[in-house]
């Protein structure tokens, strides 16, 4: 069996030798010659069906070779039949809610919170025709109704890092597909497939592409499901450039060095956080046979001003988004999850001094001098002693 390694590294590069080339080439056509306009026609016709083969690309908002490359080393990495990509994480999830949902014609969502803010804000808006339940991971199955056709959770959640077990979601839903949104664990810390996910979703814009410079999304899931999608890809134009394919692509070769390393230096400053007067609790995920490690991210709530922490640091970047190669920080409460309302988000496991911060590649020291400084410059009140760290088991 090919490892996972080696996989992120070959994957998708299967046609490089006929080729005649070794690095993947980015192909940027916006139209390709049919000069038999006849099998020009069919081929068009085949993408317009959702098929992952046809005899022209004929356009590119139908096919792109170096966006299908991306998609096939993805979808080995995650262990499903198929993957597809997306100009967005937000085009990858609302393109998951058309398929299941209003092709369907099963137009109510069951889902898990916390979820990525502008998720929940998706779901809650009622813009897709789609209505929402809000459930805890345990009564999924009260919430399914026979008009159901999604249920939605993500694990580690976004930004408190709750776990849920995904076999026993996918029990409760019965025949209702499942959609885990993987971007915190990535392919190689968690293969939600392999635990009966019917779609796994990533927003390739952050730990896939791992440098903070190119946006996209990506759905992994069965061949069948996947042609839903290229249908939904095709009609609502919400393509992949083909410059963030070849990005995306080339970010998977590194992708299992940058998780391994940032989770190191994640588990060493956990620990000290852990142990810091002005820091009231720690969150951080568990290893277990659905999740391979613990990953890079930290979510921590301080005694005293979050904001006032963000604003003191000066090597940790205060910003939105993850996965990148340095370390980033913010307060979901003032930005991701804004649109969530309080109350709400609150009684999710989100409180108001809650910080989520994504480890990078920076030397472990250097972080920890920077959060430090940043935390013993804010005044607060010492609390009486209690159990800082809080693993996240799966529930």
């Amino acid at each position: 069996m090919t490892r996972i390694e080696t996989i992120a590294v070959h994957g998708g590069r299967d046609d490089l030798a006929e080729l005649g080339v070794h690095a993947p080439p980015i192909d940027l056509s916006t139209t390709y010659p049919v000069p038999d306009q006849a099998l020009g026609g069919e081929a068009l016709g085949e993408w317009a069906t959702g098929a992952a083969h046809a005899s022209s690309p004929v356009y590119a908002r139908l096919h792109n070779p170096t966006v299908a490359r991306f998609e096939q080393a993805l979808a080995r990495l995650e262990h499903t039949d198929a993957a597809v990509a997306f100009g967005s994480g937000m085009a990858a999830v609302t393109a998951v809610i058309q398929a299941a949902c209003v092709m369907a014609g099963k137009p109510h969502v069951v889902a898990v919170r916390p979820l990525y803010g502008g998720t929940d804000h998706l779901l809650s808006s009622g813009l897709l025709g789609v209505s929402t339940t809000y459930v805890e991971a345990g009564l999924v199955s009260s919430a399914i109704r026979p008009d159901t056709g999604l249920v939605v959770v993500e694990t580690p959640a976004n930004p408190n890092l709750d776990q849920v077990d995904i076999e026993h979601v996918v029990r409760q839903a019965g025949a209702v597909p499942v959609m885990v949104d993987n971007t915190f664990a990535t392919p190689i810390l968690q293969n939600p497939a392999l635990h009966g996910a019917s779609y796994v979703l990533h927003s390739g814009t952050k730990y896939l592409g791992g440098h903070g410079d190119v946006l996209g999304g990506v759905v992994a899931c069965s061949e069948d499901r996947a042609a839903a999608l290229r249908q939904v890809r095709i009609i609502t134009g919400a393509v992949l450039h083909p410059l963030g394919g070849y990005l995306l692509h080339r970010g998977l070769a590194t992708l299992p060095l940058r998780v391994e390393a940032a989770s190191r230096s994640a588990a060493v400053l956990t620990a000290r956080l852990a142990e810091h007067d002005a820091v009231e609790f720690v969150r951080y995920p568990s290893a277990s046979v659905q999740l391979r490690g613990t990953g890079a991210m930290i979510a921590f709530g301080v005694h005293g001003d979050p904001t006032a922490v963000v604003r003191r640091l000066k090597l940790v970047t205060p910003a939105v988004s993850l996965g990148s190669v340095d370390t980033l920080i913010e307060h979901p409460w003032a930005l991701t999850h804004r649109l969530v309302p309080g109350e709400e988000l609150r009684a999710s496991g989100v409180p108001e001094n809650l910080l989520r911060i994504s480890v990078g590649l920076e030397h472990v020291e250097d972080i920890w001098e920077d959060l430090n400084a940043a935390l013993c410059d804010v005044p607060y009140v010492k609390p009486s002693p209690t159990d800082y760290l809080v693993m996240t088991a799966t529930h």
